[in-house]
This record gives structure tokens, C-alpha cells and sequence, in this order.
């Protein structure tokens, strides 16, 4: 049976802050409330998705309301499809890691909270979707991270079962939803929020993708040959 290694996108593969705070700017500059959110105070929040960042710039102008959020939702969608990939970039040493991988025998895929038809546009524009055999996103199923069942199809796209699993993310969602799974988790410590990854005890830390196959290994075991 095959073993499969399933990433989660922003903040694990990449760093794609810097674009989704620029379509959570463009809102709040329509709300006339000017650039709500800052890259240096902000990366972590934009890695919470769309939703998140209109709901903390609004709290901090003193103008949330759910629906403020929820109207200005396909407006930031729309604003983040159109420059999706200005500042985006994958993170340093993560696709020779995942061509390792498959080249033992891997099978990888992403599973993410970012919606589908934006998640392969973002990857086609890095240049690297053809490297990944499976990509299941927000709106794919019914349900979304953490519930185990994306995750659980991501692995059957790959041919594979969940006890031969890992997940890598950068987040209590991608904790939680291994935790769901059932399947070994390791969590990401290089991001905005990689201080607090270790508070949520997953199984192995990643400072640097280099650790990553050994980690895999010791985790889930080598690929039948």
C-alpha cells in the first residue's frame, strides 16, 4: 500500500501572507478605512484565511459586523484571484523535499483550506502543481479542515490509506484535523506562528525542510519496494 504525505498550503508550502493581505487591504481602502493590516504585525493572521483577516482589521476599526464579513468575503476572493502570486513564494528547500519524497515512493498532495480553484491557480503560478498527485481545497467537499474527511480524501486520490499517512502543517486546524484522521502530524516552526506549534504537541517539529524525509520515515516508515 501506497505511504502518502499530505501538505497543507499556506504557511507549510508557502508564504503567501504578503498577497492575501494586500486583497484584505483592498476591502478594508473600499470601506474606507485605508490599510487596516500589516505584514509585520499580520503574517499570522492572513495564514487564517480571508474571513479571519476581515474580521480582525474590522474589530480593530471598531466596525465588525458578521455581515461586513461575509459581504465583503467574494470581494477579497475576487481581489486575491487577480493578484494571487505578486509576493507569494514557496518556502526555501520544500520542493527538492517533496521530489525527494516522491522519488522513494511517496505519493504527495495537499490538502488546504484555501478554496480549490485558488489553490491551483496559486501553485500553477509558482510553477510547481504538476509536482503534487492530489490537491483537495476548502470547497471540494462539504466539509473543510479539520474535519478528517478532505484529508481523508487527499489520501485516496494518492492511492493511499490513512494509516499509512502523515500530515505536515502550520497550525492547531492541521493538528486537529490529523488528530480527527487518526494519523501522525508534524507541524511546521519557521512560520509567523511557529513559536506556538509546539504548544499543540504534535508528533514531530520542522524547523528546516531538510528533516523532513527522516522525520517521515521514522514516522509512518519507508515506502514498499
Amino acid at each position: 500500500m501506497k505511504k502518502t504525505v499530505v501538505f497543507d498550503l499556506d504557511g507549510t508550502l508557502a508564504d503567501t501572507s504578503g498577497d492575501l493581505l494586500a486583497a484584505a487591504n483592498f476591502c478594508f481602502r473600499d470601506m474606507g478605512l485605508g490599510d487596516v493590516l500589516t505584514l509585520e504585525r499580520d503574517a499570522g493572521v492572513a495564514l487564517r484565511g480571508g474571513k479571519r483577516m476581515l474580521t480582525v482589521g474590522l474589530e480593530r476599526t471598531g466596525r465588525y459586523s458578521l455581515e461586513t464579513v461575509e459581504a465583503y468575503y467574494p470581494v477579497l476572493l475576487k481581489a486575491y484571484g487577480e493578484t494571487i502570486c505578486a509576493y507569494s513564494h514557496i518556502y526555501p528547500g520544500a520542493m527538492e523535499t517533496i521530489r525527494a519524497l516522491k522519488a522513494k515512493g511517496y505519493g504527495v498532495g495537499i490538502c488546504t483550506n484555501k478554496p480549490e480553484a485558488l489553490a491551483d491557480q496559486l501553485l500553477r503560478e509558482l510553477g510547481v502543481r504538476d509536482e503534487f498527485e492530489a490537491l483537495v481545497g476548502a470547497d471540494t467537499l462539504p466539509v473543510r479542515k479539520p474535519d478528517p474527511e478532505p484529508l481523508a480524501e487527499t489520501v485516496r486520490r494518492l492511492g493511499g490509506q490513512m494509516p499509512h499517512t502523515i500530515l505536515v502543517g502550520d497550525s492547531d486546524t492541521d493538528r486537529n484535523t490529523a488528530r480527527a484522521a487518526g494519523v501522525p502530524s508534524v507541524l511546521v516552526s519557521f512560520g509567523p506562528s511557529g513559536e506556538d506549534m509546539a504548544t499543540l504537541e504534535p508528533e514531530a517539529l520542522m524547523q528546516d525542510y531538510s528533516e523532513l524525509p527522516d522525520l517521515v520515515e521514522r514516522l509512518i516508515g519507508a515506502p514498499e519496494v
